[in-house]
């Protein structure tokens, strides 16, 4: 079982704040630091001092680590063209020496779109089709050819499909509750389906959904990983349970039906319980980024037990 810490700057982090918490993400053992892509807060937050730009900090990151794995759940596809976004990523893996992923999605938030100017289009998921093939096509074109789409969206002519990852091939993720066209997406372009702040029931469901799709499209068993995102919070009692979940403006009890919460025992149960339904992955949503002593405790007693 890989364990992912998972971020959520829009809530208020600086890059200094980021790096801090993907330096101990590294020194702790854990798989890889990943990060939100949005630019207004939620809640009510104040999200001081604002938001940073995913790509720009994954860039940052790039070349201050040395292990972990880097990438996004879920790059907004409102928020780059395509062209423009396989670019970006190619060049942050080649800052990285090969360890990014791309998470890309739909977008789905209007108000941060508003808030920045950024055109919100009723059609999304046909644009984020259009995204995926264009963006897997221009890394997959060999050097010295070029790369032609014509769809409804966009129109690309004789690109040069340059420059390319360092890995051979950037793992994409893609993920959400949708029942007919995720799972297709899924099944046809990712190599990692993400199910996020699901319970075990929908989980299984999903990865169901996503494993049919996925023979459908011709592709082998084991093609995709499967994985959970999941707000943790973890404590070595009921106090500091409590204590975490208070900071996080949470209830303990609806954190430990919808999330990892409680003794490292029970998230470690619970964790099991998720993999019993198919998940091989997990990302640990860590929302106060300034208790390093909770990933400390993540590691020590519950990550020691599952890897």
């Amino acid at each position: 079982m890989d364990l992912r810490i998972f971020t959520e700057p829009q809530q208020g982090a600086t890059y200094d704040t980021l790096l801090t918490v993907a330096k101990a993400t590294e020194d702790l053992g854990f798989d890889a630091f990943f990060r939100s892509d949005h630019y207004l807060r939620m809640g009510s937050v104040d999200g001081l001092p604002g938001p940073t730009d995913a790509w720009i900090t994954l860039a940052g990151l790039a070349r201050e680590t040395k292990r972990i794995r880097l990438g996004t759940l879920m790059t907004a596809g409102t928020f780059r063209l395509p062209g423009v976004l396989a670019i970006q990523v190619a060049q942050v893996d080649q800052m990285s020496g090969g360890r990014i992923e791309l998470g890309l999605g739909a977008g789905w938030f209007e108000e941060e779109h508003k808030a920045y100017g950024i055109p919100f289009p009723k059609e999304k998921i046909g644009r984020l089709e259009e995204q995926l093939e264009i963006v897997t096509g221009l890394w997959a074109t060999e050097v010295g050819k070029t790369f032609d789409f014509h769809g409804t969206y966009y129109d690309l002519t004789e690109s040069p499909a340059l420059p390319k990852p360092a890995q051979a091939r950037v793992p994409v993720l893609i993920g959400g509750h949708g029942a007919t066209r995720t799972p297709r997406l899924a099944g046809r372009y990712a190599d990692e389906f993400n199910m996020p702040f699901a319970s075990i029931e929908d989980t299984e469901r999903q990865f169901g959904r996503v494993r049919a799709a996925a023979e459908e499209a011709g592709r082998p068993d084991g093609a995709l990983t499967y994985s959970n995102a999941l707000v943790a919070c973890v404590g070595k009692d009921d106090a500091e349970v409590a204590r975490r979940a208070a900071a996080i403006g949470r209830e303990v009890d609806d954190l430990k039906a919808n999330g990892l919460a409680g003794s490292p025992a029970e998230v470690v149960e619970k964790i099991g319980r998720y993999a019993e339904a198919g998940a091989q992955r997990i990302y640990f949503q860590i929302l106060d980024l300034d208790d390093l002593d909770h990933l400390e405790l993540i590691s020590s007693r519950v990550q020691s037990q599952l890897t």
